[in-house]
């Protein structure tokens, strides 16, 4: 069974303290969950309780629900086999990037080709937002102003839940910078300027991987 839009409460579910206010987010039911793990849906509701699946409840029924970036890490993490279905339905961006004029530019030419994004305009906010949206892909600028790309890299590459986390460099630095982002955990770079078409093609490719 696919994993599906939990349409009756789209605007004003909770999760982990956050109103998500963004489009329908991509949910399972616990007897979903239960159907791609070959168990009883209350073996999950069990999971949820004891603090190893994340999960939250719809206000006012209790029921649960599972984000299923949330239910990929579990299934992971417990090395339990991952359905093809639920691979690709995660095509989440984070663009992090001072400059809003490139930013707006990256998000545009993203959002033409069907990807969620969602844009953290300095390295403080980007820890916040990289923990709540659980990104497939992350666009990185490595110059801003106080915490840099590196130290963003830094932090992605060493925290275990965004060890699957695709991280392209973009940025007008020198090749010795550029250098330096891989050698920290990059997946790939694009120099500015750079133009649409490779932009897509660089992070189509680094979705397939």
């Amino acid at each position: 069974m696919h994993g599906r839009l939990d349409l009756r409460y789209p605007r004003w579910n909770t999760y982990k303290g956050y109103s998500l206010t963004m489009s329908e987010i991509k949910v399972l039911t616990t007897g979903e969950a239960a159907k791609h793990c070959g168990v009883n849906f209350r073996t999950v509701i069990r999971w949820i309780e004891r603090g190893k699946l994340k999960a939250y409840k719809l206000p006012g029924r209790g029921d649960h629900r599972i984000q299923v970036e949330d239910f990929v890490e579990f299934l992971r993490e417990n090395q339990m086999p991952v359905p093809a279905e639920l691979e690709g339905l995660n095509r989440s961006i984070l663009v992090i990037e001072d400059q809003p004029e490139m930013a707006s530019a990256i998000r545009r030419v993203l959002i033409r080709q069907g990807f969620e994004v969602e844009v953290a305009r300095d390295g403080f906010s980007a820890g916040t937002t990289l923990s709540r949206m659980k990104p497939s892909l992350v666009t990185l600028d490595l110059n801003m102003p106080g915490m840099d790309g590196y130290e963003v890299l830094n932090f992605i590459r060493n925290h275990e839940e965004h060890a699957r986390t695709k991280v392209l460099v973009i940025s007008a630095e020198t090749r010795a910078g550029l250098e330096r982002a891989i050698e920290l955990g990059a997946s790939d770079i694009l120099p500015k300027p750079f133009e649409n078409e490779e932009l897509l093609a660089k992070v189509e490719a680094l979705l397939k991987v």
